[in-house]
């Protein structure tokens, strides 16, 4: 199963020629935050952490929808994961079957994407084993099944229909808050920056 699995991020992340990777050096990653009441069960609540790379469309991972299944579970080889409560997350409805990783690390990993400017996809096996094997497997990383993608100008339509709301992407939100607060927490944010906006225009 998961030598399917790894096929699926290395034609995501690894279809295009290594210098092209390597250029993929700018992070151009948002946050997508649905709007209360969307009606879209996929995205219902959720918050996207979408990036834009040089070829293809904008694909990215939700980040607040934890699944039942452990980690545990997914790399039952790894001892460093037994009695470890870390799980799997939906990244998104495009090819639930596949996983996608997320890292989290200082310089660029010689396989991965850049998000952010410190966190990457990777499609990298290797270096998802030897993250695997350290003391504290899961520090600075996200492993997600299935990812979010998006057809030539959907996005955009989404966008201008009102689904979601754009705002900055940030390491600490995916790595480090609690998955049950990012959309709440995030969505409450959109409404203080609009009341803000609005009191600003008003003293114009």
């Amino acid at each position: 199963m998961r030598s399917f699995l790894s096929i699926l991020v290395f034609s995501l992340l690894l279809a295009v020629p290594p210098a092209a990777i390597a250029a993929e050096a700018q992070a151009n990653s948002i946050f997508l935050v649905a709007r209360r009441g969307l009606p879209d069960p996929n995205f219902r609540e959720t918050v996207v952490l979408v990036t834009q790379p040089r070829h293809g469309g904008p694909f990215g991972v939700i980040i607040n929808r934890p699944l039942d299944q452990r980690l545990s579970q997914v790399f039952g080889e790894f001892e460093s994961l037994k009695d470890r409560k870390d799980v799997l997350y939906f990244g998104g409805p495009v090819k639930p079957d596949g996983l996608v990783f997320l890292v989290r690390a200082k310089t660029r990993p010689p396989r991965g994407m850049t998000v952010l400017n410190d966190v990457y996809f990777t499609g990298d096996m290797e270096l998802i084993e030897t993250l695997l094997h350290r003391e504290n497997p899961t520090e600075g990383l996200k492993v997600f099944a299935g990812y979010s993608g998006w057809g030539p100008g959907q996005l955009q339509h989404e966008i201008g229909r009102g689904d979601w709301h754009i705002l900055p992407a940030s390491a600490a939100t995916i790595f480090e808050k609690d998955a049950s607060r990012i959309w709440p927490d995030l969505i409450k944010g959109v409404g203080v920056r609009k009341t803000r906006a609005s009191l600003e225009f008003n003293r114009r």
